[in-house]
């Protein structure tokens, strides 16, 4: 691994290239904040997928994208003269700062003793995130709106479990989620496609709930099952090219059959 001294250099060369694109290079000069979000967007979804490849090279080149991207939205503020990347770095160590006062506060003895938790740790730090604004920052306001909703959904409930709103017991959630399938259903024997729409957003809402609850990422547990189906599928497709016979034309039974085969590769 590279030393302190290392690490600052290529942080400064990284500096060096973006002011020579921004200065000579055509498209990196005439780019915006606006005209660069749909590019930071894609970039982070190819980060994403990365990591849950656990591809340690896609990884790294990946966080050089995502790099690229704080550089250059850095590099228009200084344009501005709204901020540099000495204030996006200033900043971000002053709130990291700030919310840990059990590292870098009165509190750090107690941490040393193993007397904070996790869960402690995560609960101050949406205490303090409200009180940053003096108070008047709403519990939910710093939940993005344009974070997709299966994100969003987990990102409400962690933000509400932080101010105490969540369960005594984990164990409590699955009377929620039979409760919520049950009205699911009634609602889809009515055929009520509105109120059946929001009862299932209610019932997908109480399994994320449950998986918060039990530590496990409904995001990553999504995709892991999007994956497993698309390579399944995949399978099942070619093998009916294989025989000649396509997919229409098979019979329910003879593509379980074929996916049960799919399922015992993957053991």
């Amino acid at each position: 691994m590279h030393t302190r001294e290392e690490k600052l250099a290529a942080f400064g060369r990284l500096l060096d290239v973006m002011d020579d694109l921004r200065e000579k290079c055509p498209w990196d000069r005439k780019q915006t904040n606006d005209s660069l979000r749909p590019n930071t967007i894609e970039e982070t979804y190819e980060l994403a997928d990365a990591i849950i490849k656990n591809d340690k090279q896609d990884i790294c080149k990946e966080l050089g994208d995502v790099l690229l991207h704080i550089v250059f939205y850095a590099k228009i503020g200084s344009e501005t003269g709204d901020f540099d990347i000495a204030d996006v770095c200033n900043k971000l160590c002053d709130k990291l700062i700030y919310r840990h006062p059990h590292v870098f506060g009165p509190e750090a003895e107690r941490i040393e003793k193993g007397e904070i938790t996790v869960d402690q740790v995560l609960k101050n730090w949406e205490q303090l995130k409200v009180s940053e604004k003096g108070g008047n920052k709403r519990v939910l306001s710093g939940v993005p709106d344009a974070l997709p909703s299966l994100i969003k959904a987990y990102r409400i409930q962690d933000k509400a479990r932080g101010v105490g709103f969540d369960w005594d017991k984990r164990e409590q959630v699955w009377d929620k989620v039979r409760e919520e399938l049950g009205e699911l259903e009634a609602e889809l024997n009515r055929e009520d496609k509105e109120k059946s729409t929001q009862e299932l957003g209610d019932f997908i809402f109480s399994v994320i709930n449950a998986a918060r609850l039990y530590k496990l990422n409904p995001d990553t547990a999504l995709e892991l099952t999007n994956r497993k189906f698309i390579r399944r599928f995949t399978y099942l497709e070619e093998h009916s090219i294989r025989i000649g016979k396509p997919l229409t034309e098979m019979s329910l039974e003879e593509m379980d059959k074929i996916w049960n085969e799919a399922k015992k590769q993957e053991k």
